[in-house]
């Protein structure tokens, strides 16, 4: 074995595991991450990288391959209901790079998942298992026992320092290796569709995220030029009988308006009905651990994304958790270290996220005090509010890492 000898087992292989996977091979552990899908599978969505993801994907040597995956937005549009021009644009771009010294940016998911997953086949001392039909993990006192049935039909067993659940929202391991809760339906579903940019020229900007306030419902779009799309992200409530229903809407049913909005008919017309659709759920588990087995990102604390935040924070969790991992005397000392420092953040941001949903979906006539507060923060507003959030430093210092890189099995190939 690399390093101190450490193995870590992951399960999933989205944003969450492969960010730990890299992080905890560059500090020279051994890693094996097994998957249920037979490929990467990071679909339907776009995402938002701010300063505090970028900050650890850049230590993880990525500042490239997402600069060219990725756009730099110079500002969010906000456009209230029926707008045809935003009521103002919040500063990103140059006033981001300025503040924290980072930018931020835009992408699709699997852009990121692929730039994550090339990044983790050049460490030797990474093996990602695909197709991988059941895993079972047992926590005792020198680690772990992981068994797993593969997609061959081997059985693989081994001992490890700790397994680690980044498998979602849905996650087996907080389900069913720590008993913990099932996922709850937010009463919020999402419609995903990526469109070709030139089906929306002129109703939205090809260099601006735009945020789209309507009466019970809104939607984020984020442009993607190197794909030459734009992807859209429209949030509505929905009664859990519909949403989880036989018969799934095969389009939004939006609030019928005498006066509609200009972007949100464009956007419904280009889409027709090739819309994705997902209910929206979140996490609240009591518990992110037990013994030498933990849990991250939406496994642990999925929130309704209208902070734009949920990739960001498995990203943050993956940094926090790496060098605990290799320098606590045992998995569950490092599990409850990662749960003290990160619980606070993730519940803070949960709670803002939550918040912006009804800001978002507000009725008149209070939308014009909603309306009214945007407009006199003005364009920098924002920046200043989300300090805490943009400014926070996940990744170790190099000083910290350097002695435990040095004892990594092998450099990238």
């Amino acid at each position: 074995m690399s390093g101190n000898g450490r193995t870590i087992y992951i399960a999933g292989a989205g944003i969450a595991g492969l960010t730990l996977a890299l992080a905890l091979a560059k500090f020279g552990a051994t890693v094996v991450v097994l998957e249920r899908n037979k490929t990467i599978q990071e679909v339907g969505a776009g995402l938002q990288i701010s300063p505090n993801a970028r900050r650890v994907l850049n230590q993880l040597g990525l500042d490239r391959q997402i600069a060219a995956k990725s756009l730099e937005p110079s500002g969010i549009d906000i456009y209230p209901f029926r707008a045809r021009r935003p009521l103002t644009t919040l500063a990103l771009g140059p006033a981001m790079l300025e503040r924290h010294g980072l930018p931020y940016s835009v992408m699709h998911r699997a852009d990121l998942a692929g730039v994550l997953y090339r990044a983790c086949k050049r460490f030797a001392n990474i093996e990602i298992a695909f197709g991988v039909r059941a895993f079972d993990a047992e926590s005792h006192a020198r680690g772990v026992s992981v068994t797993a049935d593969e997609a061959d039909g081997k059985s693989r067993s081994a001992r490890a320092f700790a397994f680690v659940g980044a498998d979602g929202v849905s996650s087996h391991t907080r389900i069913d290796l720590l008993d913990g809760p099932e996922a709850l339906y937010s009463g919020y579903v999402a419609w995903r569709i990526t469109l070709p940019m030139a089906d929306l020229h002129g109703a939205v900007a090809p260099d601006r995220t735009s945020l789209l306030f309507a009466p019970g419902y809104h939607a984020v779009c984020y442009p993607l030029p190197h794909r030459g799309q734009v992807n859209i992200a429209l949030f509505a409530r929905e009664k859990p009988e519909v949403a989880f229903g036989p018969a799934p809407p095969k389009s939004p049913k939006l609030p019928w308006a005498a006066l509609p909005s200009p972007q949100f008919r464009a956007i419904t017309e280009a889409a027709a009905r090739s819309w994705g659709y997902w209910p929206v759920a979140t996490i609240s588990s009591k518990a992110w651990h037990r013994g030498a087995i933990g849990l991250i990102g939406d496994a642990a604390h999925a929130m309704v994304p209208y902070q734009a935040q949920g990739a960001a924070m498995a990203i943050e969790d993956a940094a926090i958790l790496a060098p605990l991992l290799m320098t606590e005397p045992d998995a569950e000392s490092a599990f409850a270290r990662f749960e003290a420092l990160r619980r606070p953040r993730v519940e803070r941001v949960g709670k803002i996220s939550a918040a912006n949903g009804r800001v978002f979906h507000l009725e008149w006539p209070f939308t014009l005090a909603r309306d009214a507060v945007i407009a006199l923060r003005g364009p920098r507003g924002h920046l200043r509010r989300l300090d805490w959030l943009y400014g926070y430093h996940a990744a170790p210092e190099p000083d910290i890492v350097g002695p435990l890189r040095t004892a990594s099995r092998g450099p990238e190939r």
